[in-house]
Parts: C-alpha cells; structure tokens; sequence
C-alpha cells in the first residue's frame, strides 16, 4: 500500500504584552487574527494539526502546524 504524501506548514503568530488591567487583552487581540488564520488554510484544503505556544519576555509565540494531503 503507498505512503500518503503530505504537505505540512508551520504558521507563527506574535503578540506582545501590555500594562493594562485587562487581564485578557492577549485573548482579545489574538482571536481575530487566528480564526483569520484557520478560516484561509481550510478554504485551501489544510487541517489544523497541532498548536504550541511559549512566551519569552513580554511576547507570546503561538505556533499553528497544518498539513494536506497531496
């Protein structure tokens, strides 16, 4: 039985902290951005595979994987 082939790709996104007393504002500015993000792989037949996020100083990388079959 073959292999199936597919194409991967890894899209990162960058969101910076701020002095705000909205605990949330991170989740807020993100959403947008990210549904954006998913809603433009799936009309171009990907799938979200996995995520990751870490954040180093006042920034937060989120890390989408996507992958189709080819």
């Amino acid at each position: 039985m073959p292999e199936e082939m597919r194409e991967t790709k890894v899209e990162a996104l960058i969101y910076y902290s701020k002095v705000t007393l909205d605990s949330e504002h991170i989740l807020k500015a993100s959403k947008e951005e990210i549904q954006a993000k998913l809603d433009d792989y799936m009309a171009r037949g990907y799938r979200l595979t996995n995520t990751t996020s870490t954040n180093f100083g006042f920034a937060i990388y989120i890390y989408l994987f996507f992958e189709k079959e080819v």
